[in-house]
Protein backbone atom coordinates (compact mmCIF):
# COMPACT_ATOMS: atom_id res chain seq x y z
CA UNK A 1 0.00 0.00 0.00
CA UNK A 2 1.01 3.61 -0.77
CA UNK A 3 1.37 5.49 2.22
CA UNK A 4 3.37 8.50 0.73
CA UNK A 5 2.30 12.25 1.62
CA UNK A 6 -0.17 13.29 -1.24
CA UNK A 7 -0.61 16.57 -2.80
CA UNK A 8 -3.88 17.85 -3.72
CA UNK A 9 -6.43 20.11 -5.45
CA UNK A 10 -5.29 23.67 -5.27
CA UNK A 11 -7.23 25.43 -2.43
CA UNK A 12 -9.17 28.95 -3.75
CA UNK A 13 -7.66 31.50 -3.54
CA UNK A 14 -4.46 30.13 -2.70
CA UNK A 15 -3.70 29.25 -6.79
CA UNK A 16 0.18 29.91 -8.84
CA UNK A 17 0.21 31.55 -11.86
CA UNK A 18 1.51 28.34 -14.07
CA UNK A 19 3.29 30.38 -17.32
CA UNK A 20 5.22 32.79 -15.24
CA UNK A 21 6.28 30.05 -12.78
CA UNK A 22 7.37 27.85 -15.69
CA UNK A 23 9.56 30.28 -17.43
CA UNK A 24 11.29 30.93 -14.02
CA UNK A 25 11.95 27.12 -13.30
CA UNK A 26 12.97 26.11 -16.83
CA UNK A 27 15.29 29.34 -16.77
CA UNK A 28 16.91 28.82 -13.25
CA UNK A 29 17.29 24.76 -12.64
CA UNK A 30 19.15 22.79 -15.39
CA UNK A 31 17.31 20.04 -17.14
CA UNK A 32 13.41 20.40 -16.82
CA UNK A 33 11.60 19.69 -19.84
CA UNK A 34 8.05 19.07 -20.06
CA UNK A 35 4.49 20.77 -19.23
CA UNK A 36 4.35 22.22 -15.24
CA UNK A 37 1.61 20.89 -13.11
CA UNK A 38 0.89 22.39 -9.65
CA UNK A 39 -1.14 20.51 -6.58
CA UNK A 40 -0.49 21.62 -2.75
CA UNK A 41 0.16 19.73 0.43
CA UNK A 42 -2.80 20.31 2.16
CA UNK A 43 -1.28 20.04 5.74
CA UNK A 44 0.35 22.56 7.74
CA UNK A 45 -1.00 26.33 9.10
CA UNK A 46 2.56 28.29 8.23
CA UNK A 47 3.85 28.56 4.68
CA UNK A 48 1.94 27.28 2.01
CA UNK A 49 3.34 24.12 0.15
CA UNK A 50 3.00 23.17 -3.26
CA UNK A 51 4.08 19.80 -5.42
CA UNK A 52 5.61 21.18 -8.23
CA UNK A 53 5.79 19.11 -11.49
CA UNK A 54 7.81 19.46 -14.33
CA UNK A 55 7.99 16.45 -17.10
CA UNK A 56 9.29 13.36 -14.61
CA UNK A 57 10.73 16.19 -12.26
CA UNK A 58 9.00 16.32 -8.57
CA UNK A 59 9.52 19.65 -6.48
CA UNK A 60 8.22 21.49 -3.92
CA UNK A 61 7.80 24.95 -3.45
CA UNK A 62 7.37 26.96 -0.39
CA UNK A 63 5.69 30.38 -0.16
CA UNK A 64 4.66 32.80 2.82
CA UNK A 65 0.99 32.11 3.66
CA UNK A 66 -1.67 34.80 1.73
CA UNK A 67 -2.13 37.56 4.64
CA UNK A 68 0.94 37.35 6.38
CA UNK A 69 2.63 40.16 7.87
CA UNK A 70 5.17 38.39 10.25
CA UNK A 71 8.00 38.95 8.29
CA UNK A 72 10.58 37.16 10.19
CA UNK A 73 8.40 33.80 10.52
CA UNK A 74 8.46 33.62 6.86
CA UNK A 75 11.72 34.88 5.51
CA UNK A 76 11.98 32.10 2.63
CA UNK A 77 15.54 33.44 1.40
CA UNK A 78 16.70 32.40 5.47
CA UNK A 79 15.32 29.36 4.70
CA UNK A 80 16.76 28.75 1.30
CA UNK A 81 20.40 29.84 2.89
CA UNK A 82 19.70 27.90 6.08
CA UNK A 83 18.57 24.43 3.68
CA UNK A 84 21.86 25.33 1.71
CA UNK A 85 24.49 25.40 4.69
CA UNK A 86 23.07 21.99 6.47
CA UNK A 87 22.56 19.92 3.37
CA UNK A 88 26.16 18.66 3.20
CA UNK A 89 26.41 18.03 7.18
CA UNK A 90 22.56 16.71 7.70
CA UNK A 91 21.58 14.69 4.77
CA UNK A 92 17.83 14.92 6.41
CA UNK A 93 17.71 18.23 4.31
CA UNK A 94 15.95 18.51 1.34
CA UNK A 95 18.31 20.11 -1.17
CA UNK A 96 17.68 23.15 -2.09
CA UNK A 97 17.19 23.92 -5.70
CA UNK A 98 15.69 27.88 -6.68
CA UNK A 99 15.00 31.09 -4.57
CA UNK A 100 13.91 34.45 -5.64
CA UNK A 101 12.61 37.59 -4.40
CA UNK A 102 11.14 38.79 -7.88
CA UNK A 103 7.82 39.95 -6.99
CA UNK A 104 7.21 39.80 -11.23
CA UNK A 105 7.35 35.76 -10.73
CA UNK A 106 4.67 35.47 -7.94
CA UNK A 107 4.46 39.08 -5.69
CA UNK A 108 6.35 37.10 -2.64
CA UNK A 109 9.55 35.42 -1.96
CA UNK A 110 9.86 31.52 -2.46
CA UNK A 111 12.14 28.55 -3.02
CA UNK A 112 11.88 25.56 -4.63
CA UNK A 113 13.61 22.25 -2.89
CA UNK A 114 14.06 18.77 -4.43
CA UNK A 115 11.11 16.68 -2.94
CA UNK A 116 11.77 14.00 -0.53
CA UNK A 117 9.19 11.25 -1.15
CA UNK A 118 8.09 9.15 2.00
CA UNK A 119 5.65 9.14 4.59
CA UNK A 120 4.29 12.13 7.08
CA UNK A 121 2.85 10.87 9.71
CA UNK A 122 -0.30 13.33 10.64
CA UNK A 123 -3.14 12.95 13.52
CA UNK A 124 -3.05 9.32 13.22
CA UNK A 125 -1.15 6.58 11.66
CA UNK A 126 -1.73 6.02 7.76
CA UNK A 127 -4.80 3.43 7.37
CA UNK A 128 -3.17 0.12 6.91
CA UNK A 129 -0.02 1.13 8.94
CA UNK A 130 0.45 -0.90 11.77
CA UNK A 131 3.25 -0.45 14.09
CA UNK A 132 3.29 -2.77 16.92
CA UNK A 133 4.51 -1.36 20.37
CA UNK A 134 7.99 -2.29 20.02
CA UNK A 135 8.22 -0.41 16.78
CA UNK A 136 6.27 2.74 17.45
CA UNK A 137 9.30 2.78 20.66
CA UNK A 138 12.21 2.34 17.86
CA UNK A 139 10.25 5.38 15.86
CA UNK A 140 10.02 7.57 18.79
CA UNK A 141 13.54 6.67 19.79
CA UNK A 142 15.03 7.33 16.36
CA UNK A 143 13.16 10.58 16.25
CA UNK A 144 14.62 12.53 19.13
CA UNK A 145 18.02 10.57 17.41
CA UNK A 146 17.68 12.48 14.78
CA UNK A 147 16.92 15.80 16.89
CA UNK A 148 20.34 15.25 18.98
CA UNK A 149 22.06 14.81 15.51
CA UNK A 150 20.95 18.28 14.37
CA UNK A 151 21.61 19.73 17.94
CA UNK A 152 25.49 17.99 17.66
CA UNK A 153 26.35 19.89 14.49
CA UNK A 154 29.42 22.52 14.59
CA UNK A 155 27.63 25.74 13.81
CA UNK A 156 30.57 27.77 13.21
CA UNK A 157 31.76 25.30 11.19
CA UNK A 158 29.29 25.16 8.47
CA UNK A 159 28.80 28.92 8.85
CA UNK A 160 25.72 29.33 10.58
CA UNK A 161 26.88 30.75 13.70
CA UNK A 162 25.17 34.70 12.46
CA UNK A 163 22.02 32.62 12.28
CA UNK A 164 20.97 33.99 15.80
CA UNK A 165 22.55 35.26 18.95
CA UNK A 166 22.99 32.98 21.69
CA UNK A 167 23.58 35.77 24.45
CA UNK A 168 20.02 36.68 25.66
CA UNK A 169 18.16 34.27 23.47
CA UNK A 170 16.34 32.87 26.46
CA UNK A 171 15.14 36.20 27.17
CA UNK A 172 14.43 37.25 23.78
CA UNK A 173 12.09 34.36 23.30
CA UNK A 174 10.34 35.01 26.53
CA UNK A 175 10.07 38.46 25.50
CA UNK A 176 8.81 38.38 22.35
CA UNK A 177 6.52 35.71 22.05
CA UNK A 178 4.95 37.54 24.94
CA UNK A 179 4.65 40.17 22.91
CA UNK A 180 3.45 38.62 20.00
CA UNK A 181 0.83 37.15 21.92
CA UNK A 182 -0.41 40.48 23.79
CA UNK A 183 -0.89 41.56 20.14
CA UNK A 184 -2.71 38.60 18.77
CA UNK A 185 -5.01 37.90 21.43
CA UNK A 186 -8.55 38.42 19.97
CA UNK A 187 -11.78 39.01 22.70
CA UNK A 188 -12.61 35.53 23.04
CA UNK A 189 -8.80 34.44 24.02
CA UNK A 190 -7.29 33.94 27.73
CA UNK A 191 -5.36 36.62 28.75
CA UNK A 192 -2.27 34.12 29.68
CA UNK A 193 -0.51 36.90 31.94
CA UNK A 194 0.20 34.30 34.36
CA UNK A 195 1.73 32.10 32.66
CA UNK A 196 3.86 35.17 30.94
CA UNK A 197 4.63 36.23 34.50
CA UNK A 198 6.03 33.07 35.68
CA UNK A 199 8.56 32.23 32.54
CA UNK A 200 9.88 35.50 33.18
CA UNK A 201 10.18 34.81 36.61
CA UNK A 202 11.50 31.32 36.26
CA UNK A 203 13.90 31.93 33.38
CA UNK A 204 16.33 29.88 32.64
CA UNK A 205 20.50 31.36 31.95
CA UNK A 206 21.68 30.95 28.57
CA UNK A 207 23.68 27.77 27.43
CA UNK A 208 27.37 28.02 27.15
CA UNK A 209 27.06 24.85 24.35
CA UNK A 210 24.03 26.56 21.84
CA UNK A 211 23.38 24.76 18.95
CA UNK A 212 21.44 24.62 15.49
CA UNK A 213 17.79 25.41 16.91
CA UNK A 214 15.10 23.78 14.58
CA UNK A 215 11.75 25.37 16.62
CA UNK A 216 9.18 23.28 15.13
CA UNK A 217 10.72 19.75 14.90
CA UNK A 218 7.82 17.13 15.70
CA UNK A 219 6.52 13.75 13.54
CA UNK A 220 4.89 15.84 10.92
CA UNK A 221 7.82 17.58 9.90
CA UNK A 222 9.41 14.24 9.18
CA UNK A 223 9.68 11.81 6.53
CA UNK A 224 10.11 8.35 6.86
CA UNK A 225 11.27 5.88 4.16
CA UNK A 226 7.96 4.31 2.87
CA UNK A 227 9.70 0.91 2.80
CA UNK A 228 10.97 1.24 6.44
CA UNK A 229 8.80 3.36 7.93
CA UNK A 230 11.44 3.29 11.02
CA UNK A 231 14.01 5.14 9.14
CA UNK A 232 13.73 8.94 8.65
CA UNK A 233 15.27 10.24 5.76
CA UNK A 234 14.18 13.85 5.57
CA UNK A 235 13.52 17.10 7.98
CA UNK A 236 11.65 19.62 6.53
CA UNK A 237 10.06 22.74 7.67
CA UNK A 238 13.13 25.19 8.37
CA UNK A 239 11.46 28.55 8.51
CA UNK A 240 12.02 29.04 12.19
CA UNK A 241 14.98 27.45 12.46
CA UNK A 242 18.01 29.71 14.95
CA UNK A 243 21.28 29.69 16.53
CA UNK A 244 20.07 29.34 20.27
CA UNK A 245 19.20 26.72 23.12
CA UNK A 246 18.81 22.89 22.38
CA UNK A 247 16.82 22.69 25.55
CA UNK A 248 14.03 25.44 24.62
CA UNK A 249 13.97 22.71 20.94
CA UNK A 250 13.07 20.03 23.02
CA UNK A 251 10.80 21.69 24.91
CA UNK A 252 8.56 23.33 21.63
CA UNK A 253 8.78 19.80 19.88
CA UNK A 254 7.24 18.22 23.43
CA UNK A 255 3.98 20.70 23.40
CA UNK A 256 3.04 18.92 20.58
CA UNK A 257 3.51 15.93 22.23
CA UNK A 258 0.23 14.09 23.51
CA UNK A 259 0.25 11.09 25.38
CA UNK A 260 -1.90 8.10 25.72
CA UNK A 261 -3.01 9.22 29.74
CA UNK A 262 -3.34 12.89 28.94
CA UNK A 263 -6.97 14.02 29.44
CA UNK A 264 -10.11 13.97 27.30
CA UNK A 265 -9.55 17.77 26.35
CA UNK A 266 -5.36 17.46 25.34
CA UNK A 267 -6.80 14.78 23.28
CA UNK A 268 -8.91 16.84 21.06
CA UNK A 269 -6.16 18.85 20.02
CA UNK A 270 -3.40 15.52 19.35
CA UNK A 271 -1.92 16.52 15.95
CA UNK A 272 0.21 13.54 15.74
CA UNK A 273 -0.04 9.93 16.47
CA UNK A 274 2.26 10.12 19.89
CA UNK A 275 -0.67 8.49 21.87
CA UNK A 276 -0.50 4.81 20.59
CA UNK A 277 0.68 1.89 22.02
CA UNK A 278 4.54 1.56 22.57
CA UNK A 279 5.30 5.63 22.08
CA UNK A 280 7.53 7.04 24.35
CA UNK A 281 6.23 9.75 26.72
CA UNK A 282 7.52 13.21 27.36
CA UNK A 283 9.59 11.85 30.50
CA UNK A 284 10.79 9.09 28.69
CA UNK A 285 12.09 11.45 25.79
CA UNK A 286 13.82 14.18 28.38
CA UNK A 287 15.23 11.27 30.12
CA UNK A 288 16.87 9.78 26.63
CA UNK A 289 17.56 13.47 25.16
CA UNK A 290 19.71 14.31 28.24
CA UNK A 291 21.19 10.55 28.38
CA UNK A 292 22.74 11.20 24.41
CA UNK A 293 23.67 14.68 25.24
CA UNK A 294 25.09 15.06 28.87
CA UNK A 295 22.99 17.77 30.16
CA UNK A 296 21.07 18.43 32.66
CA UNK A 297 17.57 18.02 32.14
CA UNK A 298 16.40 19.06 36.00
CA UNK A 299 14.63 22.57 33.93
CA UNK A 300 12.40 21.07 32.06
CA UNK A 301 9.34 22.40 33.73
CA UNK A 302 10.45 25.84 32.53
CA UNK A 303 10.90 24.62 28.82
CA UNK A 304 8.01 22.63 28.35
CA UNK A 305 5.96 25.59 29.75
CA UNK A 306 7.49 27.79 27.82
CA UNK A 307 7.03 25.06 24.72
CA UNK A 308 2.90 24.97 25.27
CA UNK A 309 2.78 29.10 25.83
CA UNK A 310 4.58 29.39 22.30
CA UNK A 311 2.51 26.67 20.58
CA UNK A 312 -0.53 28.55 21.88
CA UNK A 313 0.73 32.37 20.28
CA UNK A 314 1.34 30.09 17.30
CA UNK A 315 -2.12 29.11 17.19
CA UNK A 316 -3.59 32.53 18.19
CA UNK A 317 -1.47 34.22 15.15
CA UNK A 318 -3.48 32.10 13.06
CA UNK A 319 -6.56 32.28 14.46
CA UNK A 320 -6.51 36.32 14.67
CA UNK A 321 -5.90 36.25 11.07
CA UNK A 322 -9.41 34.19 10.71
CA UNK A 323 -11.04 35.96 13.33
CA UNK A 324 -10.26 39.12 11.03
CA UNK A 325 -11.42 37.15 7.91
CA UNK A 326 -7.91 37.75 6.43
CA UNK A 327 -8.29 33.68 5.50
CA UNK A 328 -11.33 32.24 4.63
CA UNK A 329 -9.67 28.63 5.60
CA UNK A 330 -12.13 27.02 8.00
CA UNK A 331 -9.46 24.78 9.75
CA UNK A 332 -8.44 28.05 12.05
CA UNK A 333 -11.87 28.97 13.08
CA UNK A 334 -11.06 25.63 16.13
CA UNK A 335 -7.56 27.22 16.92
CA UNK A 336 -9.15 29.23 19.59
CA UNK A 337 -9.88 25.82 21.15
CA UNK A 338 -6.26 24.78 21.30
CA UNK A 339 -5.22 28.24 22.62
CA UNK A 340 -7.94 27.45 25.71
CA UNK A 341 -6.33 23.77 26.52
CA UNK A 342 -2.92 24.66 26.05
CA UNK A 343 -3.24 27.65 28.56
CA UNK A 344 -4.42 24.78 31.18
CA UNK A 345 -1.44 22.31 30.09
CA UNK A 346 1.15 25.58 31.03
CA UNK A 347 -0.90 26.43 34.26
CA UNK A 348 -0.75 22.37 35.07
CA UNK A 349 2.77 21.92 34.76
CA UNK A 350 3.07 25.48 37.15
CA UNK A 351 1.61 23.92 39.60
CA UNK A 352 3.39 21.22 40.55
CA UNK A 353 6.86 22.13 39.11
CA UNK A 354 9.37 22.93 42.00
CA UNK A 355 11.47 25.46 39.37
Amino acid sequence: MDYNDKAKEIRKGEELDIKTLEAYLKDTIPGLSGSLEIQQFPSGFSNLTYLINVGATEMVLRRPPIGANIKSAHDMGREFRILSALRPVYPYCPRPLAYTEDPAVMGCPFYVMERIPGVILRKNLPKGMDLNADQMKKLCEKLLDVHVELHSIDVKGVGLDNLGKPEGFVKRQVDGWSERYRKARTPDAPDYENIMLWLADKMQKDTDTPTIVHNDYKFDNVVLDSKNPMDIIGVLDWEMATYGDPLLDLGNSLAYWVEKNDPDEVQLIRMMPTSVDGALTRNELIARYGEKTGRDMGTMDFYLCFGLFRLAVIAQQIYKRYYEGVTKDERFALLIVAVQVLERQAKAIIEQSKL
